[in-house]
């Protein structure tokens, strides 16, 4: 498990139009970072909250089903296509912290080109089988046509996801995490204006609350790429870096592949379970559906602390400063916990205004509420375990050891695995309830000694080199 943290540097100024967290105050730069990232997730999320209000609310309870059937296959597919695009921002990210200007641009095109190449071959591959897929999880007949609709776009949307993401996480890459939410926040608000277009005025049902996703993430990847072009000249690629380079390849295959494959392994776990969910009707998936909604605005801190860490792990370990690792994996953790508390409180008082925003009362719906809320209020109790999944995870892969995320999310897959298949059918609603928390503390279990044994690696691999530790 070879890595790569020995870069040459060959730019006396170092690239810029960038920010360095090599130096200065850990909390500060990670506050500093992980604001815009956090501010871009929840705008993401924001509209992704809106597809699921204006679907349950304009197309009823089996809508609102269908649409959340789809949620295991989708991360395990676009889950993939991220996570190999933020795997390809770490060797970049690496290059800019040890000031290698060339390595960074080499490192840029070669990206594209690997990029280009993943979104039309899983394209091709998981728009033909989507329906076969959404047979196998056991999808309700009377939400299939549904499901097929939602997630058949999404699919189709492929090309656009990798487009906005791989842009936004190379800008990520050189320390700007402010200009990715501008170009999210436009996003979100053309992504809403075109769910209401498309379902209430079109009338397009669910397949119009896709394509106002793939069109709104469209246009935010070509405004990322209107953007660097005037304010990022670091991102700029010459002639003399476009050819392709076999070894830039291989090592961001190396980062990329295995950061996908983290997301989809986990994800795996997770089309287990939905399996054993779906067998329990339309009623519990539209009311789990809601609470996953609700919780995935909540999280999204711990998915901006995740992100910055990798940003920051990567920079500080191609600056060869790795005391700052253990500095900066202190003020997550500060800050990753004392969230947690927080979220709990919120969620402990407002679970039931929370998830009632996607289900009518009105309209005899008291039951689902209620159970929504209670896998709401479960899945809160955990929330510190998660917070060190995403912090110590994606800090691991920062810093070069992608296989060892990889093993953690083969973690998380055996625990909502064991959920889907003993839990849920024993147990019922309160097995599937149980089963993310169940993940979060399998991983952790694994990710808190393998930190561990990383920075024994890193410091045996620089042994006897000069390092520069603030």
């Amino acid at each position: 498990m070879a890595q790569d943290i020995h870069l040459k540097k060959e730019s006396a100024h170092g690239p810029s139009s960038g920010t360095a967290m090599t130096e200065g105050s850990p909390m500060k730069l990670i506050l500093n970072f992980s604001l815009p990232l956090l501010f871009g997730n929840l705008f993401q999320q924001f509209y992704n909250l809106v597809d699921t209000m204006i679907v349950g609310r304009f197309l009823g309870i089996k809508a609102l089903a269908g649409v959340g059937a789809t949620g295991c296959i989708n991360f395990l597919i676009i889950g993939f296509c991220m996570g190999v695009c933020s795997g390809f921002s770490i060797p970049v990210s690496h290059c800019y912290g040890a000031k290698d200007e060339t390595g960074l641009k080499r490192h840029l095109a070669n990206a594209y080109y690997l990029s280009a190449g993943f979104a039309v071959f899983v394209t091709l591959i998981v728009s033909v089988s989507c329906r076969q897929l959404l047979i196998l999880l056991h999808t309700p007949s009377d939400i299939l046509a549904y499901s097929y609709s939602y997630i058949f776009v999404i699919f189709l949307g492929i090309p656009a996801t990798f487009l906005y993401n791989i842009l936004s996480g190379m800008i990520r890459a050189i320390g700007d995490s402010r200009t990715p939410l501008v170009l999210l926040v436009i996003s979100s608000f053309l992504n809403i204006g075109l769910d209401c277009m498309f379902i209430v005025v079109f009338r397009m049902g669910v397949s119009g609350a896709a394509l106002a996703t793939v069109l709104s993430q469209l246009i935010a990847g070509l405004l990322c790429i209107l953007v660097i072009k005037k304010r990022f000249p670091i991102l700029h690629i010459g002639r003399e870096n476009r050819s392709p380079d076999r070894h830039a390849m291989q090592r961001l295959c190396r980062m990329g592949v295995p950061m996908g494959l983290q997301y989809s392994i986990t994800a795996i776990g997770s089309v287990i379970l939905q399996s054993s969910v779906n067998t329990l009707g339309a009623t519990v998936v539209a009311s789990i559906t809601a609470s996953n909604r609700v919780g995935m605005f909540i999280c999204c801190p711990f998915d901006a602390l995740g992100a910055t860490m990798a940003t920051y792990g990567g920079q500080n370990v191609g600056a060869k400063k790795l005391s700052r690792l253990d500095a900066g994996l202190k003020a997550s953790s500060i800050l990753g916990i004392s969230y947690s508390i927080i979220a709990l409180v919120i969620i402990y008082f407002l679970r039931f205004t929370m998830v009632g925003m996607f289900i009518d009362d009105a309209a005899g719906n008291g039951d689902m509420i209620e159970s929504a809320g209670q896998f709401l209020l479960i899945s809160a109790s955990f929330y510190i375990p998660l917070a060190f999944v995403n912090i110590i995870r994606f800090l691991i892969q920062g810093v070069g050891f992608p296989y060892l995320a990889i093993l953690a999310g083969v973690l998380e897959m055996v625990a909502r695995g064991i959920a889907g298949i003993f839990l849920v059918p024993y147990f019922g609603f309160a097995g599937a309830c149980f089963a993310s928390p169940l993940a979060w503390i399998f991983a952790d279990a694994f990710l808190v000694p393998a930190y561990i044994y990383v920075r024994r690696k890193l410091n045996d691999r620089l042994n006897g080199k000069s390092l520069h530790n603030n």
